[in-house]
C-alpha cells in the first residue's frame, strides 16, 4: 500500500510510504534554493515530487493531509495549477484523549487534473507517529512515552504502544512559541513589532544563551509571573488556559508576560535574562515530567521517551531529560519539528490501519542532486576522498554534496560545508561565509568510535540533537567546534557507514590524527540546502565544491601545491 503524506503549511513537504518503508520525503525548502520553511502553495508540487520518483497520483492508494490550526477542523486555500481550491483538514490537537487517530475525511484533492479523496489527522498525531514509528522502540514492539511540545500548544505527554496511543497529561501551561517570543523582548533580536518573527530565532537563542549566566533572582521573577499569569487558580490564569485553542490570544498573553518581566529586569543583562529563562523552562519541564511519571508509574513497559514538536530541536532540553535518569532511553528523530509532518501524516494512516508499528527509513531520503552545468568560471576534475582530505588539512573549507539530501533541518553530511577544526579562526571564518552572528556555533561531525574520547558523554548522536561538552584536553586541538560554554552540537557517524562523509572522515583522521570536521549547512542565507553543484558555485563564497567524485574549483584559485600532492604518495 502506498500512502502519500502532505504538509501544506510552513515546512511544507511531500512523503511517500510504501508497505511500511519510506520511499522519499521532499521538503519544499530543499527544492530550487527555496526559502526556509517554504509551504506547499500549489498542489503541482505534489505531482512533481511523485513524478521524480516514477509515480503518478493514481499510483497512490491513500493521500493524507497534516492537520493545522482549528479546534474542530482546519481550512486550507491552495492552488492546483491555476485553479484555487479549498480543502478541510483535522485540527491541531485531537478532540478526545484517545482520539489521535480520529480523521477528517475529504474529497477534492486535485492533482494533475484528477480529483482524489484524502484523510487528515490532527497535527500532533503526525508528531507522535513520526517520532514513535521511526524509533528503536517501535522496531522492538515496546511502548514509549512521547513528548510533543509545539509552537502553539502546551507540552503534551502521550503513552504509545503498538495497539494505540493516548494523552497522559498536559505538563504545564506555556506554549512552545514562548522561547522564541523571549527573543523579541530581550537580546539581539528584540523588536517592537511582534506580530511575526523568523522561525529560526529559537535556534539562534539556544546559541546566544551561552553568552549569559543563570541568575537565580531572574529565575525567581519568571517563576512568580508564571504562577500568577499561567498556572495559578486566578481569573487571569484560568482565562489563559481556557483560550489555548486561540493561538493569537495565547501568544498575546506570552508577550504580556515578557513585558511584565522586562519592567522587573531593567538592570539585568539581556544575555543573563535569556539564559535564566532557558533554565527556568528546563527546570519546569524536568520537574513536571517527573511528577507525571510518578502518577503513572503503573504503566507497563520500559521507561522509553520520544521527543517531537519544534521544541524537540532544543538540544539542551533533550539532554536534560536524558540526564534525569527518568528514562531508560530517549529518542529524538532528525525531524522533530514540522519538517517531519508529511512523514507523520503517512505514519498516522499506517497506525490507523495496523497500529503504531515501525517505519523502515533512512535519514538520507531527501531530494537527489540535480544535474547542473559547469559555470564558465569554474572547472571540474575527478577528486578522490584522499585528495579532498588533503585540501581540508590545508585549512580550506569545501562544500560537500553527496547522494540524496538529509531529512530535517540539520546538515548531516549530504549537503554540508566542511572544514578542518584545528584553527580557532575557522569558526569565525565559517560564520562570515554564512553571514551568521559571531556567537553561533559550528558543529563537529565525528567518527562514532572516537567521540567519547573527545566529548562528554560522546554517546552516539547521528542527528545532532543532544548537547555534549568538549573534553578539556581536546579544546585547544579542535577549537573551531567548541561553543562559548565548552559545548558542542555533535553529530556522530560510524566509520563503517556507506555514506561518503564517513570515508572522508577516515581519510582526514589518517592524515591529521583528528577524527572530526567542522560541519555546517550548505545553503544560501535564509534558503534550504543547495539542490546541485551549480547553485553552490553561483553562491561563490567557498572556493571548492565536491559533488559525488568531482571537485569543482574556481579557475582563479590556485590548485593544491606539489607539496600537498606529495602527501598523497
Amino acid at each position: 500500500m502506498r500512502i502519500c503524506g502532505i504538509k501544506l503549511t510552513h515546512d511544507g513537504a511531500v512523503a511517500v510510504v510504501e508497505d511500511g518503508r519510506l520511499l522519499f520525503c521532499t521538503e519544499q525548502e530543499k527544492r530550487d534554493n527555496s526559502p526556509r520553511y517554504q509551504s506547499v502553495e500549489n498542489l503541482d508540487a505534489v505531482v512533481l515530487a511523485l513524478a521524480e520518483h516514477g509515480l503518478d497520483p493514481r499510483d497512490i492508494d491513500q493521500f493524507v493531509i497534516d492537520g493545522w490550526d482549528g479546534e474542530i477542523e482546519s481550512q486550507f486555500q491552495v492552488l492546483s495549477g491555476a485553479v484555487p481550491i479549498g480543502l478541510k483538514g483535522a485540527p491541531y490537537v485531537e478532540r478526545a484523549n484517545e482520539g489521535l487517530l480520529d480523521s477528517v475525511d475529504g474529497f477534492g484533492l486535485i492533482l494533475g487534473g484528477k480529483t482524489f479523496p484524502y484523510k487528515s489527522y490532527p497535527h500532533v498525531t503526525g508528531h507522535v507517529a513520526s517520532a514513535y514509528c521511526t524509533s528503536p522502540f517501535a522496531s522492538a514492539g515496546n511502548p514509549a512515552f512521547c513528548l510533543v511540545w509545539d509552537g502553539s500548544i502546551f507540552p503534551r505527554l502521550y503513552y504509545v504502544e503498538p495497539r494505540g496511543a493516548r494523552l497522559i497529561a498536559s505538563l504545564f501551561p506555556i506554549i512552545g512559541h514562548a522561547y522564541a517570543a523571549a527573543g523579541l523582548h530581550f537580546g539581539p533580536y528584540k523588536q517592537p513589532n511582534r506580530a511575526s518573527w523568523d522561525l529560526g530565532i529559537a535556534g539562534k537563542l539556544m546559541a546566544y544563551v551561552a553568552l549569559g549566566a543563570v541568575d537565580e533572582s531572574i529565575v525567581a521573577v519568571f517563576q512568580e509571573l508564571y504562577e500568577k499569569r499561567f498556572a495559578a487558580d486566578t481569573e487571569q490564569a484560568r482565562r489563559y488556559r481556557a483560550d489555548i485553542h486561540n493561538a493569537e490570544s495565547s501568544l498575546a498573553a506570552i508577550h504580556e508576560f515578557f513585558e511584565a518581566s522586562a519592567w522587573r529586569l531593567t538592570d539585568k543583562r539581556a544575555e543573563d535574562v535569556l539564559a535564566s529563562f532557558h533554565v527556568f523552562l528546563e527546570r519546569l519541564l524536568v520537574k513536571e515530567m517527573a511528577m507525571v511519571l510518578l502518577r503513572h508509574s503503573s504503566l507497563p513497559g520500559a521507561r522509553n521517551l520520544c521527543i517531537a514538536g519544534g521544541c524537540g530541536l532544543n538540544i539542551k532540553w533533550n539532554s536534560a531529560l536524558r540526564a534525569t535518569g527518568l528514562f531508560d532511553d530517549v529518542w529524538v528523530p532528525p525531524f522533530p519539528n514540522d519538517s517531519g509532518s508529511a512523514i507523520g501524516a503517512a505514519c498516522s494512516a499506517m497506525a490507523a490501519q495496523d497500529g503504531f508499528g515501525p517505519l523502515e527509513w533512512t535519514v538520507y531520503s531527501g531530494p537527489s542532486l540535480q544535474d547542473s552545468e559547469l559555470p564558465s568560471d569554474w572547472e571540474a576534475a575527478p577528486c578522490s576522498l584522499r585528495e579532498l582530505a588533503v585540501i581540508l588539512a590545508g585549512n580550506k573549507p569545501i562544500i560537500f554534496l553527496s547522494g540524496r539530501a538529509e531529512l530535517g533541518p540539520r546538515a548531516l553530511g549530504g549537503r554540508s560545508i566542511l572544514a578542518a577544526p584545528t584553527s580557532p579562526a575557522m569558526k569565525d571564518h565559517l560564520n562570515n561565509i554564512k553571514r551568521r552572528e559571531h556567537f553561533r556555533p559550528v558543529a563537529p561531525i565525528c567518527l562514532e568510535d572516537r567521540a567519547p574520547e573527545i566529548f562528554s558523554p560522546g554517546t552516539p548522536d547521528p542527528y545532532m540533537l543532544f548537547d555534549h561538552q568538549t573534553r578539556t584536553e581536546w579544546r585547544d586541538k579542535v577549537p573551531a567546534v567548541v561553543h562559548l560554554d565548552g559545548s558542542a552540537r555533535l553529530q556522530t557517524i560510524s566509520r563503517n557507514s556507506a555514506h561518503k562523509i564517513a570515508a572522508l572522515l577516515v581519510e582526514f583522521e589518517q592524515l591529521t590524527g583528528i577524527p572530526l570536521l567542522c560541519n555546517t549547512s550548505a545553503n544560501l542565507h535564509g534558503r534550504g540546502f543547495f539542490p546541485d553543484a551549480a547553485a553552490a558555485c553561483q553562491w561563490g563564497r567557498v572556493e571548492h565544491v565536491w559533488c559525488d567524485g568531482l571537485l569543482w574549483t574556481k579557475t582563479a584559485v590556485q590548485k593544491p601545491s606539489s607539496a600537498e600532492r606529495l602527501l598523497l604518495a
